[in-house]
């Protein structure tokens, strides 16, 4: 093994996803990524010039993962759905770094790639730039508001809790053992209500 390994962009993202898998977002400091990395913090920096950088750099990534190739055949819908389920599946491989996504798109090159591609797709459909805007932006609440929590493991298991205060609730404490595949479910039905409602709303 070298002295001084080999630093490249793609082994210091990886490296620092490892961290926010592990640690949290709050876990990532340079010092530590440099000690994962078996290099002193100051190599880091002719590398990437701050933290924030780095985590656009690692944030965008992860956003490469997001298909928007569905909307090439002129089907808004259809791409619509492909976008939202794969922006999903990417966040949900790494929910740590969800927080420092909900900030917007501004500074990554990856999530002004792909929200042209929307745009311009919601716009040809015969959307107005201001709609199509919209229907970007409700996208990204689905999808972020989606991964940032599970509804379902939020109740407890316990049974007591619910039953006597909340009748309503009897079953709620069954929720956390069900809740991959509840999430899941809730998410399709919010997107397909979501691509319905937008449907309706274009031929009205």
């Amino acid at each position: 093994m070298p002295r001084n390994p080999v630093l490249d962009a793609s082994r210091i993202r990886a490296a620092a996803l490892h961290i926010i898998d592990r640690d949290g977002l709050a876990g990532l400091s340079m010092r530590k990524l440099a000690a994962e990395l078996g290099v002193r913090a100051a190599s880091l920096y002719g590398h990437v010039a701050t933290k924030d950088d780095l985590l656009h750099e690692v944030a965008g990534a992860i956003l490469e993962e997001v298909d928007v190739g569905g909307f090439a055949g002129g089907d808004w819908r259809h791409g619509l759905v492909t976008c939202a389920r794969s922006y999903r599946a990417a966040l949900a491989a790494h929910p740590n770094i969800v927080p420092f996504l909900a900030y917007g798109p501004a500074h990554r090159e990856a999530s002004l790639r792909r929200l042209d591609v929307v745009h311009g797709a919601l716009v040809a459909a015969g959307w107005t730039r201001r709609e199509a805007t919209m229907i970007a932006a409700s996208l990204v609440y689905l999808v972020l508001g989606a991964a940032l929590s599970s509804f379902s493991r939020g109740f407890s298991a316990d049974r007591a809790r619910y039953g006597d205060r909340y009748p309503n609730l009897d079953k709620a404490h069954l929720l956390p053992s069900v809740a991959a595949e509840l999430d899941h479910d809730s998410f399709e039905l919010a997107l397909d209500a979501f691509v319905t409602g937008l449907g309706q709303r274009a031929r009205g």
